[in-house]
Formats: C-alpha cells, sequence, structure tokens
C-alpha cells in the first residue's frame, strides 16, 4: 500500500504534461448516501480528465450502489494508488472490507461508523507517505463514529489528529472566490477575542501555502478587517485591526507574502469576485460564509488546509433518509472532486 505512485501514462497528464493528481476518495458512512454518490462521480468524464481517484472503503457496497443506480461499471479492487489503473467505466478501490454484507441503508450503525474511521485512517496513511495528493471525502455521520468508539467533531479534527496537525484552517471554495477563516464555529464576542496576530498570521500562511500548491506562484491575499469598514481609522471599534491585524500583515509582508488590508468586508468579497484577489481571510465564520454562499453556494467546496494534503468534502450529509433509493445527486462529489484536484496539483510530498 505504500509505494511509491507510478508515472502516469500520457492520458493521465494534465497542462504541460504534469501528472494528474491522486486523490484518495474515502467513502464515509457505508449506510448513507456516500457509495451512491462516489460511483457516478468517479464514473463522470470530467473527473477523470482532472485527477487519478481511488477510493477507500469496501467495494460490495460499491457495487451494490452501482446495482441500485442501475449502473455498468468495473469496480476493480487493489492494495494500494500505485496498482490502479484509469480507464472508463473502472472504479479502483482499496477494499478494507469492514462492512457486513446486511447492513442496512439509512439506519445508525456503530459498525459502518468504525468503517468510516478506518477508511479515513488510511488515507491520512497514504497521504503522509506521499502516495496520495489529495483527499476527498464522502460524508460520515457522528452519531455512528461516536458510537464505535472515535470520538471526534467530524473529518477535520480527526485528519488532523490523524496526520498530526494542531492547527487546521477552513476554506470555502467557489469558481468565483475562495475564501480562509482566522475564526469558525464559536459565538461572535468569543471570535473577537480569540483573534490575535499569530493566529491571524498563521491562517494567511496556511491560505498562501494552499494557493502556492495549487498553481498560483504569487497570490494576491485580500484580508479582512473586524469592524464596519476596517474600523474607518479608529471609528469603529476598539482598535482591532491595529492591534489584532496590523501587526501579522507586518510579518507577512516582511515575507513577501502579497497579504493586503485590513479591508473592508462589504467590498473584498466584491472585489475577489471580479479577479482582484486570489483569496480572502475572513476573521469570523458568517463573514466568509455568507458572501460565498451568494456568490456560489450551489458549487461550493469544503477544504481543510493545514493538512500533509488538501482535503475537500462535499456540501450534504450522509441523507439517511434516501440511501438506498437511488436519488442521491452526485453534483457536490463531482465539484469536490474537481477542486481537490484544482488544489492538490503539487505533489504532498514535494511541497
Amino acid at each position: 500500500m505504500n509505494a511509491a505512485p507510478t508515472a502516469a501514462p500520457a492520458e493521465q497528464t494534465g497542462t504541460a504534461g504534469r501528472p494528474l493528481p491522486i486523490i484518495a476518495v474515502t467513502m464515509g458512512d457505508g449506510a448513507g448516501i456516500g457509495p451512491e454518490v462516489i460511483v457516478p462521480a468517479l464514473l463522470n468524464a470530467d473527473t477523470l480528465r482532472g485527477c487519478r481517484p481511488v477510493v477507500i472503503g469496501d467495494a460490495e457496497r460499491l457495487r451494490e450502489a452501482a446495482r441500485i443506480l442501475g449502473v455498468t461499471c468495473d469496480i476493480v479492487t487493489i492494495d494500494g494508488p500505485a496498482e490502479a489503473e484509469f480507464t472508463p467505466g473502472r472504479i479502483n478501490v482499496v477494499d478494507l472490507g469492514l462492512l457486513p454484507a446486511d447492513l442496512p441503508w439509512g439506519a445508525l450503525s456503530a459498525k459502518a461508523g468504525d468503517a468510516a474511521y478506518q477508511y479515513i485512517r488510511v488515507a491520512a496513511e497514504l497521504a503522509l507517505n506521499g502516495d496520495v495528493h489529495g483527499i476527498c471525502t464522502a460524508p460520515l455521520n457522528k452519531e455512528a463514529l461516536h458510537a464505535a468508539g472515535h470520538l471526534y467533531p467530524g473529518h477535520t479534527e480527526l485528519l488532523a489528529h490523524l496526520t498530526g496537525v494542531e492547527e487546521v484552517s477552513m476554506m470555502l471554495s467557489t469558481p468565483k472566490v475562495k475564501v480562509i477563516h482566522v475564526t469558525t464555529h464559536i459565538g461572535l464576542i468569543d471570535a473577537v477575542n480569540r483573534i490575535e496576530p499569530g493566529l491571524v498570521e498563521r491562517t494567511v500562511r496556511r491560505g498562501h501555502d494552499a494557493m502556492v500548491r495549487a498553481g498560483v506562484e504569487a497570490p494576491v491575499i485580500g484580508v479582512c478587517g473586524i469592524n464596519p469598514h476596517a474600523g474607518e481609522n479608529g471609528l469603529f471599534g476598539y482598535g482591532e485591526e491595529e492591534t489584532k491585524i496590523v501587526p501579522a500583515l507586518e510579518v507577512l509582508r516582511a515575507d513577501g507574502i502579497d497579504a493586503r488590508g485590513p479591508l473592508p468586508a462589504d467590498t473584498a468579497f466584491y472585489l475577489a469576485g471580479r479577479g482582484d484577489y486570489d483569496l480572502i481571510v475572513a476573521m469570523y465564520h458568517d463573514q466568509g460564509h455568507g458572501p460565498v454562499k451568494v456568490l456560489g453556494i450551489e458549487a461550493g467546496v469544503n477544504l481543510t488546509v493545514g493538512l500533509p494534503v488538501i482535503r475537500t468534502s462535499v456540501d450534504h450529509g450522509t441523507a439517511f433518509d434516501i440511501a438506498g433509493t437511488g436519488r442521491a445527486e452526485a453534483g457536490s462529489m463531482v465539484e469536490a472532486l474537481r477542486q481537490a484536484a484544482e488544489m492538490s496539483s503539487a505533489p504532498a510530498a514535494a511541497r
């Protein structure tokens, strides 16, 4: 499983003859819609033009999903990415064989929760070994994960633990704008208290590194302020921009990172949408999430940056209510794979 990936044949190269990135696709909770969105997404011609996907999951569950969908394809078990072949109609699976054959669809299962954990564990190992260049996750069920004894809030924290990373950042990506967050799921007062120059600096560096790895050699980064009009020279707030953000920007600029701001958030996203900025740094959850959902919720993907590889995820949950019915839509998985490929164009081992 730990052998280095072989060189890609000509049909598996992208621009400038670079090998397409290998993306580990974790199957998520096997009782949910993960298998049903993975199968059509991996058979999508656009997916194969952008990356080399390898599923970490259970081959028989994927075959059952294909039968439910009425899809004819060749689901092939492999020991690792080096054995994968990428041809139309073929899905490569590192088969962990953890799910019982009679696992019901749409029902909470500790066995499915444990399997979802193991898929992520193997994907993390492959990433650390340089065998994959990115990870794309189908949804897991947190209650099932906890029932199996794996007490993590979700994929982000689990992957951070498995890869030995103490701090990661959430990035939202759409075709129009990319946004990285200094703080996320905490109250607004707590967010303002938590923001400090070190955290701002580390967040910008993670965003800068992610953009460079995606092929943007000198990303232009817009950094939002905290207060209306970025404080307007002390008119609003209590000098938070000067004490919490400006010192970080000075350090970053001294290191050659093009970080501009603090910017008024009410215009920063408009400017990014028209192409002035490659990345926007939001100070708190709604400052970043609101504009992104207006600009591109239909194509939005959640990314985790700061890991050894980029991780993208679908924007939906396990959808137990429709699992096993063939009604799940694969569009979000197709987009998550596309953006995993876009953000993983440089191999992890070469960073």
